[in-house]
């Protein structure tokens, strides 16, 4: 019998990418707190997975040009739809990011990418064991 890695993985292996994707955005964010005019951004992680969000040509499908190219991998113009950030307290710059929300966002980002990265090592400790015969 055959094991398909998307059933046995489930959504968690789109979960990594797509956290990994909006760590760049968030520390994107971060970086140009002090950039006049510049936009905060950020995605909805939920509508990615559900491939509603423009971010993604199915859900979290690619062509590849070539086998060892990644097939799950978000694409990789997204920037244009991305969604701008309203802010609590508008700056004189027109900058909209608040760096201590911008650091809880990251934070809580980066805590989520450990769960499901901490998920998929143990399905794959799973899987090791099952062919094992343990």
């Amino acid at each position: 019998m055959a094991i398909s890695f998307d059933k046995a993985l489930g959504i968690h292996q789109q979960a990594v990418a797509v956290r990994e994707k909006r760590a760049e955005v968030l520390a994107n964010n971060i970086a140009n707190a002090d950039t006049p005019n510049y936009k905060a951004r950020d995605m909805d992680f939920k509508e990615i997975l559900a491939g509603t969000q423009p971010l993604t040509q199915t859900p979290l499908k690619m062509s590849m040009t070539h086998d060892s190219h990644y097939a799950d991998v978000i694409n990789p113009d997204f920037a244009a739809d991305l969604m701008y950030r309203t802010p609590m307290q508008p700056s004189v710059d027109d900058n909209t990011v608040e760096v201590q929300e911008e650091m809880a966002r990251y934070t809580e980002n980066a805590l989520d990418y450990q769960a499901s990265f901490d998920f998929l090592n143990r399905k794959f400790k799973g899987l090791s064991k099952a062919l094992k015969g343990e």
